[in-house]
């Protein structure tokens, strides 16, 4: 099956989904049957929770370790199967391996397979991100053949600049597969309108559900569209699979005019960088702690 395609619009999913910890190959098995089952409700592009393939509760770097896997993998591989079947693409949160390095990351895989990859850069302390190196590469964006997409993971949706950078790379898109537990409820609940509001881009922010390590995934999967609008909020606690409708043209119109000479608003454009100096100065905080 292939999905009918409209150069003006995309259809995107958002899979808010549990996984078992240190399962790699049950889990793998869930969300081939999800992209399937998304890809058989019209999307083009699916997007799974933040460490979905291994789970995200470890207590060691040796136990997350052990279910990294290099990318592309044979896990990544059988995901990219079935974009082939379908003509999709799919990113999907696990633990990566480098040689002896370790990363929290994000693969983009489509109908030929490993088309990028993204490596978390903002590292909080907790669950496999304890043991996790900082990710090393550059913020990328992606073309997908009309929808241009970059990637984020989880606690680097609390930093702007992040997004702010997808944005002036030609992001029409930002993906962030995440893991909020109980605590994170606030960012659940504003990331996606504030980045997608900040940068007149479409948001896209997938949770995973259920119980792991002493923690509650909460859900509250959202997605929002460039002038900040949600466009849905997923349940709490409960699986869900869930599309909306991204038009990467109107993304790209950055400057929004209500009224002519009159009321007009350009949040991307009209930034003063030459302001922006202390951003770059590694300013250090009582507390602070470089990871």
């Amino acid at each position: 099956m292939s999905t009918s395609v409209s150069p003006n619009l995309w259809t995107v999913a958002g899979v808010q989904m549990g996984c078992k910890l240190g399962d790699r190959a049950a889990n793998v098995k869930t969300i081939c049957a999800k992209l399937e089952q998304a890809a058989n409700h019209g999307a083009r592009l699916v997007v799974f929770p933040e460490c979905i393939v291994s789970g995200y509760g470890f207590d060691s770097r040796a136990e997350a370790m052990a279910n990294a896997e290099t990318l592309p993998g044979q896990n990544t591989d059988a995901i990219s199967a079935v974009c082939a079947r379908h003509g999709v693409w799919a990113v999907v949160g696990l633990l990566e391996k480098a040689g002896d390095r370790l990363f929290n990351s994000c693969a983009l895989l489509g109908p030929s397979g490993l088309v990028a990859s993204y490596r978390k850069l903002h590292l909080p302390c907790l669950g496999a991100d304890r043991f996790t190196d900082p990710g090393d590469r550059p913020f990328a964006v992606h073309d997908l053949g009309g929808l241009n997409i970059g990637m984020n993971i989880c606690f680097d949706g609390s930093f702007p600049e992040s997004s702010r950078i997808l944005t002036l790379l030609g992001a029409d898109l930002v993906v962030l597969p995440t893991n909020w537990a109980t605590n994170a409820r606030t960012m659940a609940t504003l990331v996606s309108a504030c980045r997608s509001w900040e940068n007149h881009i479409y948001y896209l922010a997938v949770n995973r559900v259920g119980e792991e390590s002493g923690f509650r995934y909460i859900g509250l999967s959202s997605a929002a569209d460039y002038l900040g609008n949600v466009l849905h909020w997923a349940p709490e606690n409960e699986e869900s699979i869930f599309t909306v409708e991204v038009a990467p043209r109107a993304a790209r119109q950055k400057r929004v005019v209500t009224c002519a000479g009159t009321y007009e608003i350009d949040r991307v454009n009209w930034r003063r960088p030459d302001m922006y100096g202390p951003l770059l100065e590694g300013a250090v905080f009582e507390g602070h702690q470089n990871r």
